[in-house]
């Protein structure tokens, strides 16, 4: 038996070994040749259009005489605007706080094991959320209408205080509930997706340790659901915040109402719904950076190092940059030493 080499070994019609196979490039071929960067041309034609558009809007308001910026100037913070401006903060603070109230009973409400609960709070929610605020508004404001009278006593049995409706519930009043009842309504749903976005497995834990209920839920679910209702309940207050323009129906001095009424006497139509609009920028701004902070303070419980704030991060640039300086100078200052005591 002889021995045999691997061309022989190999089928008819296979390819031998190294048979058309090429040797990679040498190093100095790879650093021979050209690269070229990818051109973005429809990226930049984009670009060059936004900065146009943008170039023309601000071109408009600086030259067009219609915004009228001296009259922005003036009521800008002119004393009518900034108490119109208190009035709107205090109908979103209230508002805010007995809406959420509300809505978080109304959430335990739905998850509760009562068909009853269940029922009034899912009732509630609907009928809410199905009518216009504004139509609420109005409702409330003529409460009077249909009750004359609030009394207090047993159940279709005797009265043992009554009160004229009007004189309980005045302007402001209405306003208050108006906001209050259709803000709960969303606020239930916020703080119902906040809970049950809670592993349920900790609830089970919790009982086992021997937990009261109240504080599982007070200690244990709701600063872990803080982290999923924090974003959707600011973005609803900032939305309560600029909702608050349509008390202007029942002729309470807010911000918007306010604006009316001078325009109206001064037929500065333009002016003045820029001054609105600029103090609803900045109202929604503080409130984007309290939001931004509360989210921080809840989210420690998953991230044990926060990423820094802004502010941390403008200290640390300034720091960097005197560090940077200080080093640059070192040098400069050892030589004049070094040739002051020559």
């Amino acid at each position: 038996m002889g021995l045999t080499t691997d061309s022989a070994a190999a089928p008819p019609g296979a390819a031998t070994p190294g048979a058309g196979f090429e040797a990679p490039p040498a190093k100095d071929d790879l650093a021979s040749l050209k690269v070229v960067p990818a051109r973005h041309y429809a990226r930049w034609v984009a670009a060059v259009a936004v900065i146009v558009l943008v170039a023309q809007f601000v071109h408009g308001l600086v030259t067009n005489p219609v915004w009228e910026w001296h009259v922005f100037r003036d009521y800008m913070l002119s004393e009518t605007i900034v108490r119109a401006v208190g009035v709107t903060l205090q109908l979103t603070a209230y508002a805010t706080v007995l809406g959420f109230l509300l809505g978080t009973v109304l959430a335990f409400m739905r998850m509760s094991r009562s068909p009853v609960l269940q029922t009034v709070a899912w009732t509630y929610i609907w009928i809410f959320r199905s009518i216009p605020m504004i139509v609420q508004l109005v409702f409330w404001f003529n409460l009077s209408a249909l009750y004359e009278e609030l009394a207090v006593g047993i159940p279709f049995g005797p009265v043992f205080w009554s009160v004229d409706s009007n004189n309980l519930i005045g302007t402001i009043g209405a306003a208050l509930i108006g906001l209050s009842l259709h803000q709960a309504a969303y606020a239930a749903e916020i703080v119902r997706g906040g809970v049950i976005s809670v592993d349920h497995g900790q609830l089970e834990a919790a009982a086992a340790l021997g937990i009261p209920r109240l504080r599982q839920i007070r200690r244990i679910v709701l600063p872990q659901a803080m982290r999923a209702i924090l974003p959707t309940a600011g973005n609803e207050i900032i939305g309560l915040l600029k909702g608050t323009s349509v008390v202007y129906v029942m002729a309470i001095g807010e911000l918007f109402y306010q604006v009316q009424v001078i325009y109206g006497r001064n037929g500065r139509v333009i002016p003045l719904l820029l001054v609105a609009t600029a103090w609803y920028v900045v109202l929604t701004s503080l409130l984007s950076v309290a939001q931004y902070y509360v989210e921080r303070h809840f989210a420690r419980g998953a991230n044990r190092t926060p990423p820094p704030t802004p502010l941390q991060r403008t200290r640390n640039f300034v720091r960097t940059l005197r560090a940077a300086a200080a080093q640059r100078n070192q040098p400069v200052v050892l030589l004049k030493l070094a040739g002051g005591n020559r």
